[in-house]
């Protein structure tokens, strides 16, 4: 009995600790269940009397994800994308779009032999994301969701969950509808390619204090906030979860993220929302549409933890239906290249809390609103301190009266230069985008 007090004295003190974190300077924020049922699901189980160090671990390994110099990887991203239109007008590959990571792998008709392949294509902030690379395929058979704290062997949930590295693919076209929140664990890639895979109408994806995990090839839409259940994160350990917001892809505390490929639309809260010291992601390539509040990347104002995040969002495709939030950044590095912007209707890019936005060869198409046309918004506290913010606007394509209003060191081009190479020419941005979403990949042929 001496040694359960014990355990559960120091559950509280982190308890106390976290919530400290949370809800300095009084500021509650959209997150405020999405933390609480965190603690929560680690009260719940006696594991969790190591919960402190665990929280420890996965802060220093974050910390270590986050590049000290990030204008050094915007300038491999910018290289990534000079080599590869190089090589395409030099005639090197037969299907190349010049987007570096779509001519790293969709040239080879072999592809579903080699599709680890892929864990060597990302750029940006992500590109160290191996995912499941170093471990087994695990073929998805089930695409039930029955038991979420006892998953049946042939589903997701099953291979999600799992303590080993895992390339999970599926071994036929399924719609998967998730009793509660996915939970991810580390050195996972789920590959949808080759087959029609959903991921609708329940929960959707969590990925949660862990590392180096890649979604590719889904289709997310029509996610619903769910909870206040037990849930499965590993062979060894369930938890209580409160109710979760409804996020297509929600990253917590994670680090070597790539999300990649994927077509979301429709869900309850965002469609892709980064939180609580998220670093090291790369979301590219993928398909955005009818939604309101697309991409939070940054939890609060008030959360400084977040300083450490850094994002590369490229080739992505913000379509029809889209309202705000593509994304909306808190105190971080966020670089924004070569994607499309055909749809907005209050405003594109926002922020607070002193993020740096670089934004670089991207096409903005206002809409028809006059009182719209503006690309970026600022939201703070102190009238015109955002002035001193570094966004910065070069070589992006305003059409149709759009205007990006740049700030701090950000409008002068001699920052611009100093941080990295040209992008790729914003009129060659429908290219570079034209294959964003879930591909049609066949078996024997180039994808």
């Amino acid at each position: 009995m001496a040694e359960i007090s014990s355990k559960c004295s120091a559950i509280f003190t982190l308890l106390i600790f976290v919530l400290f974190l949370s809800f300095v300077n009084g500021r509650l924020h959209k997150n405020d269940d999405f933390v609480n049922s965190r603690i929560e699901a680690q009260l719940k189980s006696l594991k969790n009397s190591s919960m402190a160090e665990r929280v420890k671990e996965v802060k220093a390994r974050n910390d270590r994800a986050m590049y000290e110099q990030p204008d050094e990887i915007v300038s491999l991203v910018q290289e990534s994308i000079s080599n590869s239109t190089a090589r395409r007008n030099l005639g090197y590959f037969s299907c190349g779009t010049g987007n570096p990571i779509d001519d790293c792998w969709r040239c080879d008709p072999n592809w579903q032999k080699n599709r680890k392949r892929l864990a060597d294509c990302a750029i940006g902030f992500g590109r160290n994301a191996i995912g499941g690379r170093d471990g087994r395929y695990y073929v998805v058979t089930d695409p039930s969701d029955n038991d979420a704290v006892n998953p049946a062997p042939g589903t997701l949930r099953y291979a999600a969950i799992q303590e080993e590295p895992l390339w999970i693919v599926f071994k036929r076209d399924m719609v998967i509808t998730l009793k509660q929140e996915l939970l991810m664990n580390s050195f996972k890639t789920i590959d949808g390619r080759g087959y029609n895979v959903h991921i609708a109408n329940g929960a959707c994806i969590t990925i949660q204090y862990v590392t180096n995990v890649i979604i590719h090839g889904l289709n997310i839409h029509d996610c619903k906030p769910t909870g206040n259940a037990m849930v499965r994160s590993s062979p060894t350990h369930y938890g209580w979860r409160t109710m979760a917001d409804g996020d297509g892809i929600s990253i917590f505390g994670a680090s070597h993220i790539w999300v990649d490929h994927n077509s979301l639309a429709n869900c309850a809260d965002g469609l892709v929302d980064a939180v609580m010291a998220s670093t090291a992601i790369t979301i590219s390539n993928n398909y955005f549409t009818h939604h309101n509040e697309v991409m939070l990347l940054g939890h609060s104002d008030s959360y400084t933890g977040d300083k450490i995040m850094q994002v590369t969002i490229a080739y992505n495709h913000f379509g029809e239906g889209l309202i705000q939030r593509m994304p909306r950044c808190r105190h971080g590095y966020f670089h924004v290249v070569n994607n499309d912007y055909t749809h907005w209707e209050m405003y594109a890019i926002g922020g607070s809390a002193n993020p740096t936005i670089n934004s670089q060869g991207n096409r903005y198409l206002a809409p028809v609103n006059p009182f719209a046309k503006e690309v970026t918004k600022r939201v703070e506290g102190d009238q015109g301190g955002w002035k001193s913010w570094n966004w910065r606007s070069e070589g992006d394509l305003l059409l149709n009266g759009a205007f990006f209003t740049a700030s701090g060191s950000g409008a002068g081009a001699s920052y611009a230069r100093a941080s990295s190479l040209s992008a790729k020419p914003s009129s060659l941005v429908a290219t570079l985008t034209s294959g964003a979403g879930v591909l049609n990949c066949q078996r024997g042929h180039q994808c």
